[in-house]
């Protein structure tokens, strides 16, 4: 790595570069189908569970990716994955715009979820390297990638919405597949933006060193706290937005939220840094999916305004960490050459999760209680995740 690469001259700008992939794997690949879920589902005459089945498709593809990409970044380096994997994310996006048929969609969720795995698990691996490089603020520059996803989440917030209302203007057929053809060339134009920031980091596989393998067995607590935190958060992601619109909260209010909810994930890199650099083993895991749990149960409890809001800007500053968390998790307890499958390791236990969470959401949402029973199952996984991850401890020296 030559000394005079925009990572060793400007990590706080190059994090942000490369935070943009998360911006695209995330806060508009999928997070942005809670925005558009609602006028899908009325224009399509879609079932919870159906609705729900979106983003558990998009989570299986998620989690075949994951299984793929160490593959694909040992043979092509984490910096071509990571612009295959946005350039084919965009075009997955674009496809929605053209297609109704449900099995079409769900087709084109998978692949979107396939190629934003290569996306995610390839920027992380440059976040921690580049956090790597600069050791005394390797937690916030880790951070500031995985908070990249909010700045997708409120670029979504303000797109979806104008872009329905516009073709609505228009007399489109179906509005929404204006938003995701909006969606799609965000996508093309951050994958430009993050190019340079990306190559500037060393993307090729490290040589093993002998030690610091990743095992299972010895991460077997953070990845079963992790596993829940994909089954519970994924719904309120998913569900949340309908759940507003179903309590008679106002169009322009939502955006607001959703678009407070993704300046707080911006926010959440500063907010705990110091406790992912401090603790070595599952206590941010474990603190960050019990605070979780809370914001999710908030809007169960009162559909007032006040409590809406707090429940949005709560669990934006929060969820993008517990990802994080991992991440500092793996750097804290594996050698650099192990960090790739570290991090595999966790993304394909959270994508297992996520397959699970949004199905089981909806299916108790189209059932007596409807979608505030479903949340209440996401909290409750969340909080099962926070003592589950409470176990994990930090590795001793000898197995690092």
């Amino acid at each position: 790595m030559e000394h005079s690469s925009l990572a060793d001259r400007r990590p706080l700008l190059t994090a942000l570069g490369i935070s943009l992939g998360a911006a695209i794997s995330l806060g508009l690949s999928r997070f942005s189908y809670a925005l558009l879920l609602p006028p899908m589902r009325a224009d399509l005459s879609w079932s919870y569970l159906l609705a729900g089945s979106m983003n558990t498709a998009n989570a299986f593809g998620y989690f075949v990716g994951a299984l793929v990409t160490p593959a694909l970044m040992r043979r092509f380096g984490a910096q071509r994955a990571l612009m295959a994997g946005a350039i084919l994310t965009a075009l997955f996006m674009l496809l929605s715009g053209v297609v109704t048929e449900a099995t079409m969609l769900l087709t084109q969720r998978v692949l979107a979820g396939i190629a934003s795995a290569f996306i995610f698990i390839s920027g992380g691996v440059l976040a921690a390297r580049l956090g790597a490089m600069h050791a005394q603020r390797a937690g916030f520059l880790i951070g500031l990638y995985y908070g990249g996803t909010g700045f997708g989440i409120a670029s979504a917030a303000l797109l979806v919405p104008a872009s329905i209302d516009a073709a609505s203007a228009h007399g489109a057929a179906h509005a929404w597949q204006w938003a995701w053809f909006a969606l799609g060339g965000l996508c093309l134009l951050m994958t430009l933006a993050m190019t340079g920031p990306a190559y500037s980091i060393d993307g090729t596989t490290a040589t093993a060193s002998g030690r610091g393998t990743f095992k299972v067995r010895a991460f077997g607590f953070g990845l079963a706290g992790y596993f829940m935190f994909g089954v519970g958060y994924i719904g309120y992601m998913t569900f949340v937005i309908a759940l507003l619109k179903e309590q008679g909260m106002q169009q322009s209010v939502i955006t607001v939220f959703y678009a407070a909810l993704g300046i707080a994930v911006l926010a959440s890199s500063r907010i705990w840094a110091g406790m992912l650099d401090r603790f070595k083993g599952g206590q941010s895991l474990a603190i960050l999916n019990a605070l979780l749990a809370l914001a999710t149960l908030l809007p169960v409890l009162s559909s007032a305004p006040v409590a809406v809001f707090a429940s949005g800007i709560l669990f934006g500053a929060v969820f993008l960490s517990v990802v994080a968390s991992t991440t500092a998790l793996v750097r804290h307890n594996l050698a650099p050459h192990a960090w790739s499958a570290g991090i595999s390791g966790f993304t394909t236990v959270f994508a297992f999760g996520q397959i699970v969470g949004p199905t089981i959401v909806g299916w108790i949402s189209d059932a007596a209680g409807g979608l505030q029973r479903g949340l209440v199952f996401s909290a409750a996984a969340l909080l099962l995740g926070a003592v589950l991850a409470s176990g994990q401890r930090a590795l001793p020296l000898d197995e690092m």
